[in-house]
Formats: structure tokens, C-alpha cells, sequence
């Protein structure tokens, strides 16, 4: 007898060995139509799979996420069989599933057009519609060889010689397709009908662009029609939201081939630059940081010291001069821990709080490069804590404290939490990380915040925190840090005079809160949609003649409201108002004064606010009040 423990404990009990589907269609028949796969004693396996021993079972449906994932890979799976009937000469490369979605790397004569993608989407619906098992065989090594031979997939048997230890694999046919994989899949193509075809893009085998390009085509699927709907309205938004597209049509910045990954700021992306660069710089000094400068240029020695040089070195950019070898600085930390052995330090001088906004640079490969969201060059909101083990918690609560601060003024209301425990491969004693992981965790909870773990997570030489943020339409940011690290002091030898008079090793706090500026802007910039917040817009007030003889009255104003700090343009064109009102509004203004003669005759300004509000006529003294008020709740 085979005895199978379900979720709920209860037992049931079978003559011999059954697969998962037997088991969900003896549970009921509505579970047998729904079940995509099991998890035999946590291991993920087919619903055609048998289970010959006695085991704990979960039936895994569309609702569970493990069931999405899924659908996801089998919709792969899916554009495999469409590409093959339409492209018969394609080679199949990989498919793996990714976040909320899928792709299939393909090669091909030629690039997909978008005409070709929607050709792959039919056809997947019409393999859909003809509602087929999807068939397992595990077969052996020699026979999966033969297989994909005589198929001419050239890619398949390569990656099978990346597996020299595999003496079976699983094979799964959809009709004539067949692919290779170590699964599970769905039993039947009907699980896969909530699905779409997304885009096509450059890929290059095994990721490295000196190997052959091939075509990458995206999808994303779901276990209904709802969440379908769901994601495709959340990508539309995204679309409107993309930082790229609204820096261009804002005049923000640019970026241009003959400096890949580096940013070209325009006067108005500058000054929402320098908003957030003053504003952190403000948060500094109202927390007791220290701000500092290090050099942008290091020697090789000091990145071996640091251990970066062997871990790191295909991502730093070097330089030589006189026979020296130097790298440009990826990071900040090895040059504040070189200023804080300047001078002979402390217990007395701890906390020590170094701050930088520091200009970085990391060769990152040009097919992750993405708008300014990830680029080469970026300055980061770098700080460095130097303390004892027993200031840890009170410096993770203050630091967590002001974060949420700062992220709220920003816009941002949804944080999450995560600790990132020791690894399997790490460098000191169970005890300092016990100490550390949980100073960290207390210090979370003194903030009064939930928190989940993160096993293994951590970095080789201490714990972290990751700050997460959560933006208008749901995705996630991961910006701010926290990390405990004892090792870089060690390898440096930084010290400090203890109340015992012997000298000792601090413990080093890696932080960020907005992390790389760059990508911050670019998230700020979709977060509010290129409508930014009237303390950050990089103009605030736009005044508007509707005559030229308002103009001298148009340049008044704007002299009355830059003298108070005010950023604010002058549109002194020959165009009809409701012209310039409107090349104004496509600016996503906070504000638009307009003034004719009634308003001169005044000293008043129409305002208008943005999202077309109509807020009448007002002595200027006035607005400035109102805008005034409104830069200073941040709203």
C-alpha cells in the first residue's frame, strides 16, 4: 500500500504506485480538471508522475504560484511548437520563465518583425484551441541526442553536452514539437489560454555578445483572464510612465552612443538633480553625518587589499599613468574607511558618520544598460557608519527611521522589509553573525515595522536589510540598504582607542537610501507619471502674456517669484493663449500663471494648477502664499 499525506494531514491510501492526477481525480473530479502538477514531499514533479513510496503530497492548481510559474514555462513551450510550424528552419535555443512572464530565445535568418510576433500569438492560440496533451517521456541520453539530431537543433545538443552527467532526460511533446526539459509542465495546453505576446528582442548566446545573436521573443501569462487584463493595463501604464520617453518630451536629459551608459543632464533634469541632491545633502547634516569627498581614481593595490580586484574586476573601468595601474572607483567604501584612519580615532568619536554623494563608475555590459535606470557612470547617496557591535540596533533604528522619512516626502508611502541572513560560504564566527542578525532584526523592530528573512541572502562578510519600495502602479524598487560588515575595516586596518585603552576594529555600516541618484530620478520620474511634486518639478511656474502689452508685467512677476526661490519660465511668444496654456500643460507645469490687462491693472495672476484647474484670479502676493505652502507639505 502507498499511503499519500495531504496538506490538511489528512492520509489516503492506494494498492501501489499512482501519479498525482490519480490522486487529485480520487480526491474529486473538479481537482483533476485543475490540477497542472504536484510537489511530492516539496519537490516539484508532473501530474503524470507516479509516486511509488509513501510521501506527502500538495496539488498544485492555477491558484497556487507554483502553478503560474507553470503555465509560464509551458507557454514557452507553446512559442516553441508555434515557431517551428511557421519557421520551420528556426533553432530552438532556451525558455525559461522570468518575472511575470516568459521568453524564448530563437535563432533565425532574420529579426522578428512585429507582424511575426502577432502570426507566433494565432498560431499559439490556434494549438490552444486544439486542447492536446502535453505528453512526458523520460528518455535516455543517447536517444535525446538522436532526437534533436535529426530535428537540426543545433542549440538542444549543445546544451546537452552541458550536461555530461545526465544519463536521462525529460522529453515533452506538444503533438510533433518536442522539447527538452527537467520540468514540470501542464498536462494539457487548455491551462494555457491567458496568455500574450509582449515583444522581441536582441539576445546573444549564453549572454555574452561575442557569441551569435539571436532573437529573444517575450510573453507573460496567468491563471485567468482577470489578472491577464490586470498585468496587460499595468505594462500600458508603465508605457505612459517610462522614464525615457518623459525625458525626452520634459527636456530632462539624454543619452547618446559616444558615452554608453552616461548620462547627458538638460538645464531642467539638472535642476530636479540638484533638488534631490540638496535635499539628501540637507538630511545629512540633519543627521549627523559628516559629508566627505574621495578621489574618483585608486590604486590597483588598494582594490587587491579590499579583495575587488579578484571578484570585481571585469566591472571596473582602469587607467595607467607613470607605470601605475588604477581603477575608477565602482564604489565608495574602501576611500572613507582610508579618511577615517586619518588621525587616531575614539570610542569616544563613535558613531562616525561619513556621507558622500560620489561618482561611480561599473563596466556593466551594454545590453543591461537601461535608460538611467542602469547605467555606467552614477553617483550614489553613500554612507558609512563606523561603530561598535552594541551601537548596531540603535543605528539601524534611526537610519530605518529617517528612510521611511525621506522615501514618504518622495511619494512614497509602501515600504518592505527584508533581513538577508548568513550564507553557506561566509567569513567570521557563528557568534558575531548571531549578534549581528540580530541587531539588525531588533532594530527593525524598534521601528515598529513587519519584516521577512531571507536565509542565506546575505553577503560573505555580514547580514543587510533591503529597503524595498512599492510605486503608484505596484512594481517594486529595491533602493535603500543596510549591511553589517567587519571585513572591509579588517583588510584595511582600521582601528579605534577603546575605553580600555587597546585599540580595536570597528564594525562598518554600508548605507544608501536612494542609492544610485540616477536610477532614483528614473523612478521618480515614472512614479508620478513626469508630474512631479511641486518642491521637485524642475519648473514650478510658467507665466503667460495673453498681449505683448503685458509683457513687462509678465517679466515682473517672474523677477517677484524667482527672488523667492521660485523656479519659473516666461512664455513672451506671439501665439494665442490657449496655444501657449496648452504647449505649457504637455509640460506637466505645476502651475501656469496667465495675465492680461485686468490682471496688470491688479497686480494679480490667473493660476491655473495642473490637471486643468481653473483657480481664478489672485493678488501674486497670494499664489506665493498658496505655492509657497505647497512646497513646504511636499504634497
Amino acid at each position: 500500500m502507498i499511503q499519500i499525506t495531504l496538506p490538511d494531514n489528512s492520509k489516503r491510501e492506494y494498492p501501489g504506485p499512482v501519479t498525482v492526477a490519480d490522486v487529485a481525480l480520487s480526491i474529486g473530479p473538479g481537482l483533476a480538471k485543475n490540477t497542472v502538477a504536484g510537489k511530492v514531499d516539496g519537490r516539484l514533479v508532473d501530474a503524470s508522475d507516479v509516486i511509488d513510496h509513501d510521501a506527502k503530497l500538495q496539488i498544485i492548481t492555477p491558484k497556487d504560484a507554483e502553478g503560474v510559474g507553470i503555465i509560464r514555462h509551458s507557454c514557452a513551450h507553446l512559442v516553441g511548437h508555434a515557431v517551428k510550424q511557421l519557421y520551420p528552419t528556426a533553432k530552438m535555443v532556451i525558455g525559461p520563465v522570468i518575472d511575470e512572464g516568459f521568453y524564448y530565445d530563437i535563432s533565425y535568418e532574420r529579426p522578428f518583425t512585429p507582424d511575426d510576433l502577432a502570426a507566433i500569438e494565432a498560431r499559439m492560440r490556434e494549438l490552444i484551441a486544439k486542447d492536446y496533451d502535453v505528453i512526458k517521456k523520460m528518455t535516455p541520453r543517447a536517444e535525446v541526442i538522436e532526437v534533436f539530431q535529426q530535428r537540426g537543433e543545433a542549440y538542444k545538443l549543445r546544451l546537452i553536452d552541458d550536461m555530461p552527467g545526465e544519463t536521462q532526460m525529460g522529453l515533452y511533446y506538444h503533438e510533433e514539437y518536442v522539447d527538452m526539459c527537467r520540468g514540470p509542465h501542464v498536462p494539457n495546453t487548455r491551462f494555457l489560454k491567458n496568455f500574450k505576446l509582449t515583444r522581441v528582442s536582441g539576445a546573444y548566446w549564453r549572454g555574452d555578445a561575442k557569441n551569435e545573436q539571436l532573437q529573444r521573443v517575450y510573453g507573460t501569462a496567468w491563471a485567468d483572464k482577470k489578472d491577464l487584463d490586470a498585468y496587460i493595463k499595468r505594462i500600458e501604464e508603465a508605457e505612459k510612465r517610462d522614464h525615457r520617453r518623459l525625458g525626452r518630451e520634459l527636456d530632462l536629459f539624454h543619452l547618446d552612443e559616444h558615452s554608453p551608459g552616461n548620462v547627458f543632464w538638460h538645464p531642467k533634469g539638472w535642476s530636479l538633480w540638484q533638488v534631490v541632491e540638496q535635499y539628501m545633502r540637507q538630511v545629512y547634516r540633519d543627521n549627523g553625518y559628516q559629508e566627505v569627498k574621495g578621489p574618483q581614481i585608486l590604486d590597483k593595490s588598494l582594490w587587491e587589499k579590499t579583495g575587488h580586484w579578484d571578484k570585481y574586476r571585469e566591472n571596473m573601468f582602469t587607467t595607467e599613468s607613470e607605470k601605475r595601474e588604477y581603477a575608477l572607483k565602482p564604489m565608495n567604501c574602501p576611500g572613507h574607511i582610508l579618511i577615517f584612519k586619518q588621525g587616531v580615532k575614539s570610542y569616544r568619536d563613535l558613531p562616525l558618520r561619513y556621507g558622500e554623494f560620489g561618482q561611480c563608475h561599473r563596466n556593466e555590459p551594454s545590453g543591461g544598460l537601461h535608460g538611467i535606470m542602469r547605467v555606467r557612470a552614477f553617483t550614489q547617496d553613500d554612507g558609512h557608519i563606523f561603530c561598535t557591535e552594541d551601537m548596531i540596533q540603535a543605528e539601524v533604528a534611526a537610519f530605518t527611521t529617517l528612510l521611511q522619512q525621506v522615501y514618504k516626502d518622495f511619494g512614497f508611502t509602501e515600504i518592505l522589509y527584508k533581513l538577508s541572513t548568513r550564507p553557506e560560504k561566509r567569513i567570521g564566527s557563528d557568534e558575531s553573525w548571531d549578534k549581528a542578525e540580530q541587531a539588525l532584526a531588533d532594530g527593525l523592530r524598534a521601528s515598529g515595522v513587519e519584516f521577512e528573512y531571507l536565509p542565506g541572502e546575505g553577503a560573505f562578510y555580514g547580514p543587510k536589510i533591503e529597503y524595498t519600495l512599492r510605486d503608484a502602479i505596484g512594481r517594486q524598487w529595491q533602493c535603500g540598504t543596510i549591511q553589517v560588515d567587519p571585513n572591509l575595516p579588517e583588510r584595511l586596518d582600521a582601528d579605534f582607542v577603546g575605553e580600555d585603552g587597546v585599540r580595536h576594529r570597528p564594525i562598518m555600516l554600508h548605507r544608501a537610501i536612494v542609492g544610485s541618484l540616477e536610477r532614483f530620478i528614473g523612478i521618480l520620474i515614472e512614479q508620478h507619471a513626469g508630474a512631479l511634486p511641486t518642491w521637485l518639478a524642475p519648473v514650478q511656474v510658467a507665466v503667460l502674456n495673453i498681449t505683448d502689452a503685458q509683457a513687462d508685467y509678465v517679466r515682473e512677476v517672474a523677477q517677484t517669484l524667482q527672488s523667492r526661490g521660485v523656479r519659473v519660465v516666461t512664455d513672451l511668444r506671439n501665439e494665442k493663449i490657449t496655444y501657449k496654456i496648452r504647449e505649457q500643460s504637455l509640460q506637466k507645469l505645476p502651475y501656469i500663471l496667465v495675465v492680461g490687462d485686468k490682471e496688470k491693472a491688479a497686480g494679480a495672476v490667473a493660476v491655473r494648477a495642473r490637471g486643468n484647474q481653473d483657480l481664478g484670479a489672485m493678488p501674486l502676493e497670494a499664489f506665493l502664499e498658496k505655492l509657497q505652502n505647497d512646497i513646504a507639505s511636499k504634497n
